[in-house]
């Protein structure tokens, strides 16, 4: 395949402008050669259909580039990073060995290439992670965290391509990125991607919401651009005066963040005052940067009123991932209040890039936190039998926390995620500390375990050798490191005592002289009701089940198999006999639902709050009342997958069940005598479909009514609604939710 027939309209040239612009980047870190061996290899891999197109028609090595450039300019990953992205997919085709790799580019990028294959499932996936593969992405994350950077870059770029994919595909790309992605793009600092990904992922998830906000933004951007103006001027003024070489910028709240503030303050749009924010960029030596930061901060507090309590100091300590600013909110003209950012160069490429910016100054101001933070990540992934789910859920806790800072009663600082107790700073200063926690002085006073910690605490932890960990621990701590220690060490003492009663129930046995059968002793423990045998012998070990008890139920079982065995019908043929699966002696032609790993028989219900039906696109939800089936566009789905997204499920139908699904209709129109017969006429006439119930309101001339109908799937019902629209005097017909 030439590249000639590789591209489709304006495609070459559009690969050749973004070619040139990879390129004219990537002068900085070019070795010698770099540039035509990769030639070469590129165009001897497009021949070999490495760069196929997907499912949505979306050209495989244009993608590539794009990822490639938001990696190299929007992140600042630089040769090993973006030569492993273009080549991933030429090694995971087999169209490149891994050792021409090595020899032509070296032993660093060949090792990226092979780190990005163990996500390969991932980094190809379209749909929501679970909790599996989130447990292979966080071993990559572990291991080289550019990986994930590169993995971010690529959900940025598919984001872009939103309006090529399927409804469904985007749908689920945009809540697998808000509620893994995004955060993770704010872990690392981020923040303009984090921002990006959160706005696509709302114009994706809903997009009335999402152009409701812009279209006012739009509405009130001349009002806005002249505040930030008149409150700009005095502040210009005087910096200048002050001999200061200053970028000042404005920029608008996003439209996430807005929407999160009309959701959570319950306030009309009009009624937010904090749309915006003002960034001071300072161009100044090293050595000056924090004295000429607060020398500003001194500045503008004298023109405008400060709010105490809106102070963030991140230049005396950075936030874990590197980032460095000096937030205040002052009193503007009119009475408004305005975030006022100030920051240096340096600083401010941090706060953009992020991570990979801050790699490039580590060598003037090493940053520690997220070393830390990565290493509490591979501890947790060390962790033997760790649950992929647990895991999940604790290591996104802590992707969005604030930070608080506390001491050591040394002097030595440690950084805790707001609303961290006494615990968890024990844990935090070593595994041993946590688990013979008994309780600690804050400041020189006595506190419990779960004292919550405050900005500016000296904590000094009190142990025990007697004291072990507890259950109740895990409602107590906020940081992952500490539940994940918490978690192991019950594990731990969960299987001690589980061994414990083991050998006693094995002597009861030896004993009386009965011989242990594991199968048999199997059953027994199902019919028990026990979802594992460790619980069976915890309960033993606890003394609430009695081992006598237990040998004399085990003998009774024996007893009846084998009286059962002897007395089993004679030999049938081969034609009458039927094999049946569990599976099948549950499964009925009612099992209309494949759930999770093509899994059926398993129990559900259909979600009261949006009523799905079949040919709904829907998802699975594990609730404490079983697992719950919803439409993806059900109007608590967004939430559930931002917060829960632990507990979400794939789900698909099978079959249409012979009963049939009840939906909800309203119909708003004219207020006419015949409206009513007209429409029941109309469900009345349409196959499949039986009338349950209406109910009817007419208010100043305008007819509404709610008809609950049965119909068999989307296509029947879809299909109801455009008839009912066509009827006279009809004006607006919508499925409800409830």
């Amino acid at each position: 395949m030439e590249m000639n027939t590789f591209f489709e309209g304006d495609e070459k040239a559009l690969f050749l402008s973004k070619y040139r612009q990879l390129l004219r980047g990537a002068s900085s870190y070019l070795e010698k050669g770099d540039l035509e061996k990769m030639k070469g290899l590129l165009m001897r891999v497009v021949g070999k259909d490495c760069y196929g197109r997907d499912k949505n028609g979306i050209n495989g090595f244009l993608r590539n580039l794009d990822t490639a450039l938001i990696a190299q300019s929007e992140i600042g990953l630089k040769r090993t990073s973006i030569f492993a992205l273009l080549l991933y997919r030429p090694v995971y085709k087999q169209a490149l060995e891994i050792e021409e790799v090595r020899a032509d580019f070296g032993e660093e990028v060949a090792l990226m290439i092979t780190r990005l294959l163990k996500t390969s499932d991932l980094y190809a996936r379209n749909t929501a992670i679970n909790s599996e593969n989130f447990h292979h992405l966080l071993f990559s994350f572990a291991e080289d965290v550019r990986v994930i950077l590169l993995m971010i870059a690529d959900r940025l770029c598919l984001m872009r391509l939103g309006k090529l994919l399927q409804e469904s595909d985007r749908v689920r790309l945009a809540t697998e990125v808000s509620f893994l992605y995004a955060p993770l793009a704010h872990r690392l600092g981020l923040y303009a991607i984090k921002s990006e990904l959160e706005d696509l992922s709302l114009k994706y998830t809903d997009r009335k919401q999402f152009d409701f906000i812009k279209r006012k933004l739009n509405e009130t951007k001349r009002s806005r651009d002249a505040y930030i103006a008149e409150f700009i001027a005095p502040i210009k003024k005087k910096l200048e005066e002050a001999g200061f070489h200053f970028e000042i910028k404005g920029r608008t709240k996003s439209i996430h963040s807005i929407n999160n503030k009309l959701k959570k303050q319950k306030i009309e749009f009009e009624g937010i005052y904090d749309l915006f924010a003002i960034r001071i960029v300072l161009d100044t030596p090293l050595e000056r940067e924090r004295a000429d930061c607060w020398l500003v901060y001194s500045i503008i507090t004298d023109m405008y009123q400060p709010n105490p309590k809106r102070l963030k100091d991140w230049i005396s300590i950075p936030k874990t991932n590197g980032y460095e600013s000096l937030h205040i909110t002052v009193m503007g003209p009119q009475n408004r209040w305005v975030e006022v950012q100030i920051r240096t160069r340096r600083m401010d490429e941090i706060a953009e890039r992020g991570l990979a910016a801050h790699w490039k100054y580590k060598g003037i101001k090493a940053e520690s936190g997220l070393d830390e933070f990565m290493n509490n990540v591979r501890a947790a992934l060390e962790a033997k039998d760790n649950d992929p789910v647990d895991l999940m859920n604790d290591f996104k806790m802590d992707l969005y926390q604030d930070e608080i800072y506390v001491f050591t009663p040394t002097g030595e600082l440690i950084k805790l995620p707001k609303g961290a107790t006494v615990l968890d700073f024990a844990f935090a200063i070593h595994s041993k500390v946590g688990c013979t926690c008994v309780s600690a002085k804050v400041n020189n006073r006595n506190v419990p375990i779960k004292h919550v910690l405050r900005n500016g605490d000296t904590v000094n932890v009190i142990t025990s050798p007697s004291q072990t960990p507890k259950r109740d621990w895990l409602n107590i701590v906020v940081t992952s490191k500490a539940r994940v220690r918490i978690k192991q060490a019950l594990r731990e003492e969960t299987a001690k005592t589980a061994d414990m009663a083991k050998e006693l129930l094995q002597r009861r046995f030896k004993n009386r002289k009965v011989e242990m059968d594991e199968s048999v002793l199997m059953r027994y423990i199902k019919r028990k009701g026990f979802k594992t045998v460790t619980d069976f012998y915890v309960e033993i070990a606890n003394e609430r089940l009695d081992p006598n008890l237990v040998l004399d139920e085990y003998q009774e079982l024996l007893r009846k198999e084998t009286e059962t065995n002897e007395h089993v019908e004679g030999p049938k043929s081969a034609e009458s006999y039927v094999a049946t699966t569990p599976v099948e002696e549950i499964s009925t032609n009612k099992d209309i639902l494949v759930i999770d790993q093509n899994l059926t028989g398993i129990e559900y219900k259909l979600a009261k709050c949006c009523n799905p039906i079949y040919g709904d696109e829907v998802f699975g939800f594990v609730s404490s009342q079983g697992i719950k089936i919803h439409r993806m566009d059900c109007p608590n789905a967004s939430e559930m997958f931002r917060r829960y997204g632990y507990r979400v499920i794939p789900a698909k139908w099978s079959g249409k069940g012979n009963d049939g699904y009840v939906v909800a209709i309203r119909v708003i129109g004219r207020d006419d005598i015949a409206i009513v017969t007209n429409i029941t006429s109309v469900i009345g006439k349409e196959a499949n479909v039986t009338l349950r119930s209406l109910q009817i309101q007419s208010v100043d001339g305008l007819f509404q009514g709610t008809f609950s109908v049965m119909v068999r799937d989307t296509i029947g019902l879809n299909g109801l609604i455009r008839k009912i629209k066509a009827v006279n005097g009809v004006k607006t017909v919508e499925r409800l939710n409830v």
